[in-house]
């Protein structure tokens, strides 16, 4: 009924703003005779996700908020298609990804800016604005003056709005297959201006009529999501007190705290002997409605430290059976101004539960409903809630106030377990091909690239075979980082035939995450750690860490692999952990590529790495054990002991296998570039006899005699014999 009647009052004095908070006032007073009702206002909701509903009110965001958005356009699924292998007899592969391109909005008034998006709960756009999969993003903050978007003009001609005012954000090629090939669930931190909210931004469509000065501080964002905005006045009065004044033009929101000094004492209570039950005879009497239920239990907010999820904090005070009501607020906040406000919110509501009524015999036009006053003899502070004027005197009904509020201990939020927002960083790229392990064809090489990045956020790369028609695609990388660096100082070389104790590798990481660990000898022997440094298979013992991404490994075994030749490095060559990483590439896709690209999502041009120990797999292992005697008849007897391709273990009394064809040698005078004599052997010795040795020695004093393996597809690297003296 009091809602009815002030509503006509307000209308009357002030218009449909009057209306409106006649009724926000009358309601009030219904409450004190029927009861409250503790869901007004909007309620708090579990985080919604986009939809798109035609008709749908599109929210107004204030602070900081977490919300879904509404697709308000839409292109059809683009679906590319990629075949790969075919080669050599195999069968091919077709493979399908899906893109989509759309516009969502955001919001019903400028803002300033997005935050994180997150689709089906994983962050979809970290804090740094870089999106996890491929596409591009483009947000229009709904200024009055923003243009059309481009993609949206293509599709829809001249037809197409602007949406000035409107916020929105648009997806181009979002790339679905982290989404099952759907438009993921999506929902959007919407900034809409930095720090805590302010009600006279929310109040600014009434402008002229209404004003506030009401700071609503710790208040990190509201949605308006539609209604009337009395009712979110009421939600947010639940939290923040309001207080109205409509002495002046308009109407004025504060919080009506008044200061110290404009807080006046009521005169003494007048005493009335005549029996009216009003005050009793003393002129004054207490109360206490004593009910639990008015009391709030705790409050449920969005918390801003986990990622806007909706979040509860308990009141302090006894649990008293009954008291069981929960705030609804659908604002972000921190844990701990939740707790406080929520403390606040039931202390008044217990401090409300004391009346007063108080009779005076003066009139005083600072008496009246909504001032503060003081009481002669009684601590504390009262709001005067009505008052009436009779032939006894002025009749006071006071309500308590708190004096002020306690010191709230600090809270937790709980656990949160809020999807790691990491950055993608450019991809870092090598190829090489390793000796044949013993595994599979002998025929076949074996390439490897070893694709990293700096940022455990690295999504991967596409790989490419660089062709001289352009760039051939040849499978992926993965998101699994190789753990790759480059040498920090020069390596020298060293024999590949004892532990080298003297050297040490300073290596630079790709990323200060990466760790290489040490290992025992005899896990060394066992084939632990293994690395290249340029075009040297190493293994090290000992690994330190310097500082950041620097280490210093130690006690190291060299030229592994049959990459004895190609011991030591400059400051800069390539440092790869072979630790099963790197990814094997398919030579019937690769063809006779030296060079392979990547593109990774940040990746703005292809990174190019040629093949390093081209050829490394079909190529005989060198020869080793010279041997040089000089025969009893002055003649010359070469020989040496042969290697096999993959043949890594050495048994005693047991011969390698011949992995090539046929077993051919290639014996040299000179230089391995321009040799100035050369002898084949289909066994690993050679004999030159005593008047060609004569001769040798009269023509090529001091010139090196060397051997090499001629293997099915390639030469060995040659093995020095002796030198002809």
């Amino acid at each position: 009924m009091a809602t009815l009647v002030l509503s006509s009052v307000g209308s009357a004095i002030l218009g449909p703003i009057g209306a409106v908070f006649g009724s926000s006032i009358g309601s009030k007073i219904d409450a004190e005779i029927f009861g409250t009702d503790s869901n007004e206002g909007p309620r708090l909701t579990e985080l919604k996700v986009t939809t798109s509903s035609y008709g749908a009110p599109v929210p107004r965001h204030f602070g900081t908020m977490r919300a879904a958005g509404t697709i308000i356009w839409a292109t059809d699924l683009q679906e590319t298609s990629e075949k790969t292998g075919g080669g050599k007899g195999q069968p091919s592969t077709t493979t399908f990804a899906y893109s989509i391109s759309f516009a969502v909005a955001l919001a019903s008034r400028p803002i300033a800016r997005v935050g994180r998006i997150w689709a089906d709960g994983n962050l979809l756009r970290g804090a740094a604005g870089d999106l996890k999969v491929p596409g591009t993003l483009r947000i229009h903050d709904g200024a009055g003056d923003q243009p059309v978007d481009p993609l949206l003009a293509s599709a829809e001609g001249s037809e197409c709005p602007a949406y000035r005012g409107f916020a929105y954000g648009v997806f181009e090629d979002l790339q679905l297959a982290e989404f099952g090939n759907r438009i993921p669930a999506l929902t959007f931190e919407v900034v809409a201006e930095d720090g805590d909210v302010s009600l006279a931004t929310m109040l600014a469509p009434l402008a002229g009529h209404v004003t506030s000065s009401r700071p609503l501080g710790k208040l990190r964002g509201y949605s308006d999501e539609g209604g009337p905005l009395a009712s979110h006045l009421a939600a947010i009065d639940q939290v923040y007190p309001l207080a109205s004044d409509a002495s002046g033009e308009g109407l004025a929101i504060g919080d009506g705290a008044p200061q110290d000094d404009a807080i006046f004492t009521l005169p003494e209570a007048v005493v009335d002997a005549s029996g009216d039950s009003f005050g009793d005879e003393s002129g004054r009497s207490e109360s206490r409605r004593a009910d639990a239920a008015r009391v709030p239990a705790g409050m449920r907010y969005y918390d801003v430290d986990r990622d806007y999820q909706a979040g509860l904090q308990r009141a302090s005070g006894r649990a008293d059976p009954g008291r069981n009501r929960v705030i609804e607020f659908p604002g972000a906040l921190t844990a701990d101004s939740a707790k406080s406000l929520a403390d606040a919110a039931a202390s008044r509501a217990f401090l409300a539960q004391d009346r007063l009524a108080y009779r005076i015999a003066e009139i005083d036009p600072r008496v009246k409903p909504g001032q503060v006053v003081a009481l002669p003899d009684l601590p504390g502070r009262w709001r005067i809630e009505a008052w009436e004027w009779r032939d006894t005197g002025v009749e006071l009904e006071l309500l308590r106030l708190p004096s002020h509020q306690g010191v709230t201990t600090a809270t937790q939020t709980g656990r949160v377990l809020s999807p790691p927002d990491l950055v993608s960083s450019p991809t870092t790229l090598y190829a090489f091909e390793l000796p044949w392990d013993g595994a599979g064809e002998t025929d076949t090489r074996q390439i490897y690239a070893a694709a990293s990045s700096s940022s455990a956020g690295w999504k991967g790369s596409a790989l490419y075979a660089q062709t001289a028609s352009g760039l051939s695609p040849i499978g992926a990388t993965g998101s699994r980082r190789s753990v790759v660096g480059t040498l920090a100082t020069d390596l020298s070389p060293a024999p590949a035939m004892i532990i080298d104790r003297h050297s040490e590798a300073i290596v630079s990481l790709a990323s200060t995450d990466f760790v290489l660990e040490s290992c025992t000898l005899a896990e060394l022997a066992s084939g632990a750690n293994r690395a290249l440094v340029g075009e040297e298979i190493l293994q090290f013992c000992h690994a330190e860490r310097l500082g950041d991404a620097r280490w210093r490994l130690s006690t190291l075994l060299r030229g592994r692999g049959g990459t004895e030749d190609a011991t030591g490095a400059p400051a800069g060559a390539p440092f790869v952990l072979l630790d099963g990483k790197p990814i094997q590439l398919d030579t019937a896709k690769l063809g006779d590529s030296e060079a392979i690209a990547a593109i990774g999502l940040v990746d703005t041009d292809p990174v190019i790495a040629t093949i390093a120990l081209s050829g490394a797999s079909r190529r005989p292992l060198t020869p080793v054990h010279p041997r040089a005697d000089i025969e009893s008849d002055g003649g010359l007897t070469l020989g040496w002991t042969r290697r096999a391709r993959g043949a890594w273990r050495w048994p005693d009394g047991v011969e390698v296998p011949l992995v090539e064809q046929t077993e051919s040698y290639e014996v040299g005078l000179g230089s391995i570039e321009a040799p100035r004599l050369l002898w084949q052997s289909d066994r690993p010795s050679l004999r030159i006899d005593a008047a060609t040795l004569t001769q040798l020695r009269a023509d090529h004093s001091g010139q090196q005699l060397w051997v090499r393996q001629i293997g099915t597809h390639a030469r060995s690297h040659p093995l020095a014999l002796t030198r002809i003296d």
